[in-house]
């Protein structure tokens, strides 16, 4: 393939079996094929969108020690995270020099406080979301962003379910207290030479289940690896979002679908001026303690399963510490 799919989603929710059956058609050949599609129908609001990007830039233009305030503790996935914090290569052991990147990232936004949540392990996959005090307009409009995201979340997955011959909810007591991580990433212009080798993001495979992506058009984006092992680029069409699969689907799916290693490249050095970016990531994530093993239709005599079983925490706590420099790798007990 040498162009990502495009699905309007919306007939899944609007129509009948026949719609929804055509869509889930749809899904499963981009998710078999090259575990990327585009998505419109989704009904997010441009409105929001663009809120979420001014907020955003407001706080990625504030000095950095206002910023390292909110640090990233080495326990959780919360706050900021500085230029030359993580190397999304390693999470595939493979090394390089830091991504040319920052980010700051949230959690769940609606939860109860129960036995349920406080045991969550073992990562603090419900621990407070950090803010920062001086943007007053950054909490809301994040929170209303997340929540979003999560309904855009519980469309596809149905979707995928249909697309993967089971009933629409199977999924949903599995993701009703998913532990997703939204992070909105920010790579600066590139006034000098990067270092060889260092890239916007390595190339690296995401952990989860799928994630919603929404970046800009800026010089230096994001690139697909196809079958025939060609970088392809990822087009910016208004009015989507850019969907792709995680680790953990490929292996719930038995490798049916795949998981597909991507990376954003740097500018060319004739546009590297201007060419800052701005990307919003939604790292959906199933409940802590649901079970990943084979679907049930995703084997048989002759495709055995290939992976053991794992919770939806396990494989993400050791994904997340894997690319990581060393600071924010928690201590071993």
């Amino acid at each position: 393939m040498d162009s990502i799919p495009v699905v309007d989603i919306a007939p899944f929710a609007e129509g009948g079996a026949r719609d929804r059956e055509a869509v889930a058609r749809q899904v499963d050949s981009a998710c078999s094929s090259l575990g990327f599609l585009i998505i419109s129908g989704h009904g997010v609001a441009d409105r929001l969108i663009d809120d979420m990007r001014g907020v955003s830039l407001a706080y990625f233009d504030r000095p950095l020690e206002e910023k390292l305030k909110l640090r990233m503790p080495p326990d959780r996935y919360r706050g900021y995270i500085a230029l030359g914090s993580e190397a999304l290569s390693y999470s595939l052991d493979q090394e390089s020099p830091p991504d040319f990147k920052e980010s700051f990232s949230i959690g769940p936004v609606d939860f109860p406080d129960d036995d349920y949540h406080r045991a969550a392990a073992p990562g603090k996959f419900f621990a407070p979301n950090l803010w920062p005090e001086s943007l007053p307009d950054f909490r809301p409009v994040w929170e209303t962003y997340y929540r979003e995201m999560e309904r855009v979340a519980t469309a596809l997955m149905r979707i995928f379910a249909v697309g993967l011959g089971m009933d629409q909810h199977y999924f949903d007591d599995k993701i009703d207290r998913h532990i997703t991580n939204f992070s909105v990433l920010h790579y600066p212009e590139q006034p000098k030479e990067p270092l060889p080798g260092q890239l916007r993001a390595g190339a690296h495979t995401d952990y989860g289940s799928l994630t919603i992506l929404k970046p800009d058009n800026a010089p230096g984006g994001l690139q697909v690896l196809n079958k025939d092992g060609q970088w392809i680029d990822v087009p910016t069409l208004p009015g989507t979002f850019v969907v792709n699969l995680g680790d953990l689907m490929a292996e719930w799916t038995n490798n049916r679908w795949v998981s597909t290693l991507h990376r954003v490249v740097n500018p060319p050095r004739d546009k590297a001026s201007g060419s800052r970016r701005l990307s919003m990531a939604f790292f959906h994530q199933p409940n802590y303690d649901a079970l990943i093993e084979c679907l049930p239709t995703c084997c048989g005599a002759d495709r055995p399963p290939r992976y053991g079983r794992t919770t939806s925490g396990e494989h993400v706590w050791m994904k997340i510490n894997k690319h990581r420099t060393p600071e924010l790798v928690p201590a071993k007990a």
